[in-house]
């Protein structure tokens, strides 16, 4: 006895694929990932994308290359698809310690949770603890973009307000040039510097696409910034961070990296302070009982 295949219409036949499809694979792509530490949709007041449009294509495409490359190995994505008015591009960038399967499931988490969190936007940016990722319509590779910018800072004081302070200007102008003077592939750089009974742990690190000129200009405008910020007491913290979507810089007391550790001795009394600027006004600010945020941006800011 044979059985008899009944042929099955095109239309059938897409239904039941898609739905195979949903089965198979919208359990992962709907599982809950990780909330941004921080967000932004369609800063630079960018319009929006309608469904189904050229532009979702290009971005679903783009994220999914992202999210799918097992060839870089050095915590640094950069991907344009489409044209012209439909081109998407996007950057992913791994702190620059970070280990490379951290790394891959860090952007593979931001490349699902930043359409959850920025439907049919066509630009935005989310920032985890280890990575961030950034895409839009306009031109983003070799530009230093300096909003959005985000404050964050233990509310705790260090023992020695002078001797810290002292710390970390010889510790960031060591490792700003260091940070710049790095590859197409990464630009980072770490260390730290005693400050009397305590050390001064940093990090510092720009997307690698950026000139070393680039880099070190971002960089030394974070530094002057935290200088001018906060009523002049942001140097007294035991630990701060400042992100842009081009660089960004963090220290703490202990120590938060990996790599190695140098314990250089308490710099000397007469190093002075860098110059001054006026801060940029702040915006929006959350309070915990640890770390203050202060997001600085020229649009309101979304935030999980």
């Amino acid at each position: 006895m044979y059985a008899t295949t009944v042929p099955m219409d095109s239309s059938k036949l897409e239904l039941l694929l898609s739905l195979l499809y949903i089965l198979l694979f919208q359990p992962s792509l709907s599982a809950a990932q990780p909330n941004f530490n921080n967000y932004y949709c369609n800063y630079n007041n960018t319009s929006n994308y309608t469904a189904n449009s050229n532009y979702q294509r290009n971005l679903n495409s783009l994220l999914s290359s992202l999210a799918s490359d097992t060839q870089i190995d050095y915590g640094f994505y950069n991907l344009s698809v489409g044209e012209f008015p439909d081109r998407v591009n996007a950057i992913a960038l791994c702190r620059g310690d970070v280990a490379v399967d951290v790394c891959r499931s860090c952007v593979n988490n931001s490349t699902r949770k930043i359409l959850q969190v920025c439907p049919n936007e066509m630009e935005a940016f989310g920032v985890y603890e280890l990575c961030m990722i950034r895409y839009s319509n306009r031109s983003i590779f070799g530009v230093v973009d300096k909003q959005p910018s985000i404050y964050r800072a233990n509310v705790k004081d260090v023992l020695d307000v002078v001797l810290f302070n002292q710390a970390l200007q010889t510790l960031f102008s060591r490792l700003i040039p260091k940070a710049a003077s790095g590859n197409s592939s990464k630009k980072f750089a770490s260390g730290n510097q005693s400050a009397g009974v305590q050390t001064a742990y940093a990090i510092v690190q720009c997307t690698p696409d950026l000139s070393g000129t680039q880099c070190s200009s971002c960089l030394r405008r974070l530094f002057m910034f935290i200088t001018n910020c906060c009523d002049g007491n942001a140097l007294w913290k035991i630990g701060v961070r400042l992100i842009t979507p081009s660089c960004n810089l963090r220290w703490e007391i202990g120590n938060f990296f990996n790599g190695t550790l140098e314990i250089l001795p308490t710099p000397p009394p007469q190093i002075s302070s860098p110059a001054s600027v006026p801060p940029p006004s702040q915006g929006k600010k959350s309070n915990t009982a640890a770390v203050r945020t202060i997001v600085i941006t020229v649009v309101p800011a979304a935030e999980l």
